[in-house]
Formats: C-alpha cells, sequence, structure tokens
C-alpha cells in the first residue's frame, strides 16, 4: 500500500532582527507566538514558532533569527513561495490590512484561485489564499479577529532543479496526488485539508543561496512515532540517505535532501507544544532544553527582544 503523509508539518526559515520577526507575524499577520526557544544546534539564536491557537501541525512556521547574517538568494532547491490559508470572505479584509501596514502585494491567479502575494521584511516570499477547507483558528490578536485568522498553511510553491524528479518523490515517496497542470506550475495535493497543496514551478532557477530570507526546509507530518520510524524505513528504501531521529522537544525529526536540492524533514504531530508549558501560557516565557537550563540567565542577558506586540503605527 503506498504511503501517504497528510501534508506540512512546518516550515522553517532564516530572517534577521528577532523582534522585526515577531513584529510581522504576530503583529500583522495576527498568528501566535506558541514557542519562544533557542536554536538547539546554535543555542545563541531564537527558535521561534507561530501557528494557530496551539500550534497544530500544518499551521506552524519557524524561523532561526540571525540578524547579522547575509542576505540570501531565493532559487532552485528551495521553497520559492510559503502559502497561507484564510477563510472564505476574508481576502479582503486582508488586502486593507497589508495597506495599513504600507506592504506592498500583488494580485495573482493560480488553478482559478486568487492570491495576494508579497514579502516579510526580511525577503521571505509569501501568499494569503482563501478557501472553506480547514478549520478556522480560534486565535485573535491584533487587529485581526479569529473569523479572518490564518488558518495555517495553504501549501508552497516548490523551487527545484529537477523538476521530474521531485514530482516523483512527491507522487511515489510522500504519497501525493497529481491533480492539475497550469502553465509553468503543476499541482499535488495530500490527503489534508490544510498544508495540503503543492505546485512545482517547471522553469528551473539559478541555484538558492541559503541566508536572510529563505526558507531551510520544509517538513512532512508523520502520525505518531510508529510511523516516524516507518517513514524512515520507507525514504531510505527509495535510495535516500536520511539522517537519525532527533528530538526537538516538541516534534521528532528525520532529514533529507531530495534530488532537486530541497532538504525535507519528516516530523511527527506529537508531542506537541504545550507538554512544557500550558495552552494558555504558550509562548510567554524562554522555553529551554533540560541541557540548556543552567545557561538560562546569560542567554536571557544575551538575547534580543522578541516578544509579540500590538502595532499601533505602519510598519
Amino acid at each position: 500500500m503506498l504511503k501517504q503523509t497528510k501534508g506540512i508539518h512546518h516550515i522553517t526559515a532564516i530572517v534577521g532582527n528577532p523582534q522585526e520577526n515577531v513584529d510581522f507575524y504576530a503583529g500583522v499577520l495576527g498568528m501566535r507566538m506558541v514557542k519562544k526557544t533557542v536554536n538547539f544546534d546554535d543555542p545563541g539564536t531564537y527558535h521561534l514558532y507561530f501557528g494557530d491557537e496551539s500550534g497544530s501541525p500544518g499551521s506552524i512556521i519557524t524561523f532561526f533569527p540571525w540578524p547579522d547574517a547575509y542576505q540570501g538568494r531565493i532559487g532552485s532547491g528551495q521553497v520559492g513561495i510559503t502559502t497561507y490559508v484564510v477563510p472564505e470572505g476574508s481576502i479582503e479584509f486582508w488586502e486593507l490590512r497589508l495597506s495599513k501596514f504600507n506592504i506592498e502585494f500583488e494580485k495573482a491567479t493560480r488553478f482559478g484561485e486568487e492570491y495576494l502575494e508579497f514579502n516579510d521584511p526580511h525577503g521571505l516570499h509569501l501568499e494569503l489564499v482563501a478557501r472553506k477547507e480547514g478549520k478556522n483558528s480560534e486565535w485573535s490578536f491584533g487587529g485581526v479577529p479569529a473569523d479572518k485568522a490564518v488558518k495555517g498553511f495553504g501549501g508552497a510553491v516548490l523551487l527545484t532543479a529537477k523538476p521530474d524528479k521531485t514530482m516523483k518523490l512527491l507522487e511515489e515517496v510522500m504519497g501525493l496526488k497529481k491533480i492539475a497542470e497550469e502553465g509553468n506550475f503543476i499541482r499535488f495535493k495530500s490527503n489534508s485539508d490544510i498544508g495540503n497543496l503543492i505546485d512545482i514551478k517547471k522553469t528551473i532557477m539559478p541555484i538558492g543561496k541559503m541566508g536572510v530570507g529563505t526558507v531551510h526546509h520544509l517538513a512532512w507530518r508523520a502520525n505518531d512515532f510508529d510511523d516516524h520510524k516507518d517513514w524512515r524505513e520507507h525514504i531510505g528504501s527509495f535510495g535516500y540517505g536520511v539522517t537519525p531521529f532527533t528530538d526537538r522537544q516538541y516534534f521528532d525529526a528525520i532529514y533529507f535532501r531530495e534530488e532537486g536540492g530541497i532538504l525535507f524533514e519528516v516530523a511527527t504531530d506529537p508531542p506537541g507544544f504545550a507538554h512544557d508549558e500550558s495552552k494558555e501560557t504558550m509562548g510567554s516565557k524562554l522555553m529551554l532544553p533540560p541541557w540548556l537550563e543552567e545557561k538560562r540567565e546569560i542567554m536571557e542577558k544575551t538575547l534580543l527582544p522578541a516578544v509579540p506586540r500590538v502595532l499601533e503605527e505602519d510598519i
């Protein structure tokens, strides 16, 4: 039987100043900062997580904010556009909101859907699309009511150096189905109602350069820890080099790079973000893994501010 992922678990990107990052994703887009921790591989840097009210899989975007890092270049081997889905009937609200904060956007149509395309402050390419699928977020913040709030990912546009190889992986390894082709794009769908649509751009772009304003990796969903073990064996059986299991505190992870150059992860849905702090208080304090607790005092003194706040003026 063909193994199938439900779709996107999370997307992780590299950005600049952490407060600018929080101001945009919480202050402008109204998302909840569900976790403030550090990059376990580089503890002097935050790892910030944003999503719906509980950080549901399929809603989570995570960031490594490196204020002094060089600017990247979006290109082949990367996620080209991160797509967010909002409730039906809310696009006009988002047009007005982006305009209020002086965020330039363009309208585009793809596969019969209208998108608002724009960049975040550090150069990540984003878009909003309205769909009925997926439950509404229950989170309201900074002038974004729950009935207009970002539900989570609509999907992503992938830029690959080998479109045929990447499309073969999506179908044969990850279990997505090809559902449409239009112009320069081919669309694939997973069996979930959020984070479920992947568009492959057929044109091969120049190779991307990792840095500020680029996506580091895209993570697919594994149902649980047993399913995760099955995924590692399954992906390896197709000849991909898969990493050992890594405990990321809020999910377990494995990684592999597909032939078109994109770094993929498979992450477990459990345990989620409320196991080390309550759902009500998530994101309100710096959370550290046990092996870094002894360094809390110095970290809290040296890390730059990163606090969700209601924005009263244009940014």
